[in-house]
């Protein structure tokens, strides 16, 4: 059952980019190269709503056969649009920065009512156990989270990459600690996600826009609280399966915000586009995000499953090389730096 739904929603998605991307040529929607971007060719954007519909339909359809909680289903479907809808609108035209910020919220706070918030963790034993804490810390991680992810969306198949690799891994995670009816949803998405990354790597025919991009990064994070419920301690393996993409883009803002730089301007100073530019490839640092997810961030992940290492200080071993590449690799370092 689960390898012809897997097949129907690789190829629903796969078709729908393909219509997607004739509609784009056909509204002009067209990321054109400036000096601020990752590439050097006109591509057609928001090829990501393929995902987001192959998604839903996928989990509608088999949401009975492996008894998917309608609240989870309702989180999904409620923050999940609503995130799309602003990315589908602001790839056809410019959304004012705090507009989107506002939606940001609202599908976050609309995850945690549904989700009943953050449940009680630890820190190296300490239980953080004051609920109104937690679910502050939790608004402002789902906020971040799904911001970064399109902070990061800028070179061809890393978003997709970096989606399907963090699924894969939360799949195998679940299997060693035997958690058997939390896996379908990463494994929907991850098959969805796949049938857009046919049309964007290695070479990119269309670009996965904000409304995929930010879809992708809330529904990561939904499955990370939801992980939370089931065992605290899977909650930490998913901030560490994150962690390439958190390390990432919390470096860079932090730099350019103590620089007084506005965050949500464009800009090419992520560690992942000077690595690009350094080895002048796309292909190599996206696969080395696939590597540093499955070799280094997985096994860590799986020694916090399974309760071997402490949640947050497995996060600590796996963050500390990430924060030294990112480093490296001048993440939120001023572009004339580069040379």
């Amino acid at each position: 059952m689960i390898l012809s739904a897997g097949l129907f929603v690789f190829v629903v998605s796969c078709l729908l980019v393909g219509a997607l991307y004739r509609y784009a040529l056909a509204k002009n929607l067209i990321d054109n190269p400036n000096e601020r971007s990752s590439h050097n060719v006109p591509t057609p954007r928001g090829g990501g709503l393929a995902i987001v519909l192959a998604f839903f339909m996928s989990l509608l359809i088999l949401a009975g056969k492996y008894n998917i909680d309608y609240l989870l289903l309702v989180c999904f479907i409620g923050s999940g649009v609503l995130v799309a809808l602003i990315g589908f609108i602001d790839d056809h035209q410019h959304i004012a920065a705090r507009w989107r910020l506002l939606a940001h919220f609202i599908a976050a706070i609309w995850v945690l009512y549904w989700l009943r918030g953050l449940p009680s963790l630890s820190v190296i034993g300490v239980p953080l156990d004051v609920m109104w804490l937690n679910n502050i810390l939790a608004l402002l991680y789902l906020v971040w989270l799904l911001n970064l992810y399109n902070f990061m969306d800028g070179i061809n198949g890393l978003a997709s990459i970096e989606a399907i690799t963090v699924c894969l891994g939360a799949i195998v995670l679940y299997w060693v600690v035997e958690i058997s009816d939390v896996w379908v949803i990463p494994a929907l998405l991850s098959i969805a996600v796949l049938g857009f990354l046919f049309w964007n790597f290695p070479r990119a025919k269309i670009f996965m826009g904000d409304v995929g991009s930010g879809f992708i990064g809330i529904v990561l994070g939904i499955l990370s609280i939801q992980a939370a419920w089931v065992a605290s301690e899977l909650f930490w393996s998913w901030i560490i399966l994150l962690g390439a993409f958190i390390i990432d883009a919390t470096v860079t803002l932090i730099r350019r915000i103590v620089r007084g730089e506005k965050y949500f301007e464009a800009h090419r100073s992520h560690a992942y586009q000077y690595a690009a530019r350094k080895f002048t490839s796309h292909t190599k640092v996206t696969l080395a995000f696939a590597i540093i997810n499955l070799v280094w961030l997985l096994p860590i992940a799986i020694l916090v499953g399974m309760k071997i290492v402490d949640g947050f200080l497995g996060v600590i071993i796996a963050y500390i090389p990430l924060f030294f590449l990112a480093i490296y690799f001048k993440a939120g370092a001023k572009e004339l730096q580069e040379n």
